[in-house]
């Protein structure tokens, strides 16, 4: 891929202050692309920039700041965006959390869910029609393989009477995966694609940042490190679906490792998957 340009593309890639979306906010740059890094914390973002501007000789990098736990700031996120920008080629939500306990956001809702899965739900639609209006244009969400022990609890989809903090990032992983089949199934025609995948086991800094997460756990996390992979191959897969021609035209489909793979059987079920985008579109108030 290296030989590929992204000079005139605009790539916005959030959760890009580190791991993954880091690594792969670098690898768009270092091809040209314009790259919108959406972070949460300003001190940690400007860092990031500056590096990736270092790094890849490319200058047109930008930053937004933005909590994606909150729906407010996603809609400031995408008002921002329009205000700026008049394109978006590629879209990668990438920015995720994981939490042993349970943790409520400002609007009420479980932190996985709504971090992993709706606030990619929302900013996606808001953006959509830029996203269209940009076409051919590409829609990534970085799922995982997890999504296969998911389960989607319409009785408990806050984890209010009952919360597991591994069954909740099943459910938000598995989430992603039905939204990106049922977003792909309604983009038929429109000359934007979308397609999740799994960045494989990757060494970040999801459980160093869980303070409830148990110490001993933690230190068999930190000798584990060195056998998985760095962020940089964990982000070879996004950038592959970003820019590749080979998947030019490939929608609603599941990959590893660049290739495509088998998702698990729930995550094809398309009543299930129509259920899921209606709740969202109420728990988000998103209007159509």
């Amino acid at each position: 891929m290296s030989n590929l340009s992204m000079q005139g593309k605009i790539c916005l890639v959030t959760g890009a202050s580190s791991g993954i979306g880091k690594a792969t906010a670098l690898g768009l740059a270092s091809m040209g692309a314009t790259v919108i890094m959406v972070c949460r914390d300003a001190a940690r973002g400007e860092a990031a920039l500056s590096e990736i501007k270092q790094k890849s000789g490319n200058n047109s990098i930008d930053l937004l700041v933005a909590d994606l736990s909150s729906q407010k700031e996603i809609h400031r996120l995408s008002d921002g965006y329009r205000i700026k920008y008049q394109h978006l080629h590629v879209l990668i939500n990438n920015a995720g959390v994981y939490y042993t306990k349970r943790h409520v956001t400002v609007d009420g809702l479980e932190a996985m869910f709504a971090v992993n899965y709706l606030a990619r739900f929302l900013l996606t639609n808001l953006l959509l029609d830029i996203i269209k209006s940009s076409a051919p244009a590409r829609i990534i969400n970085v799922a995982g393989a997890y999504h296969a022990k998911g389960k989607i609890n319409f009785d408990d989809l806050q984890g209010e009477k009952d919360f597991d903090g591994q069954r909740a990032n099943h459910q938000s992983k598995l989430a992603d995966v039905l939204f990106t089949y049922e977003l792909a199934r309604r983009l038929e025609g429109t000359g934007v694609t979308v397609n999740c995948l799994h960045p494989g086991m990757v060494a970040t800094n999801l459980i160093d940042k869980d303070k409830d997460f148990p110490v001993f756990f933690k230190y068999l996390y930190k000798l584990s490190k060195p056998l998985m992979r760095s962020p940089a191959k964990g982000a070879q897969t996004s950038i592959y679906l970003a820019l590749s021609p080979e998947v030019e035209g490939t929608s609603g489909q599941y990959f590893v490792s660049k290739k495509t793979a088998e998702s698990s059987p729930e995550s094809h079920d398309t009543q299930l998957a129509l259920r899921l985008w209606e709740i969202s579109e109420k728990i988000t108030s998103l209007q159509r």
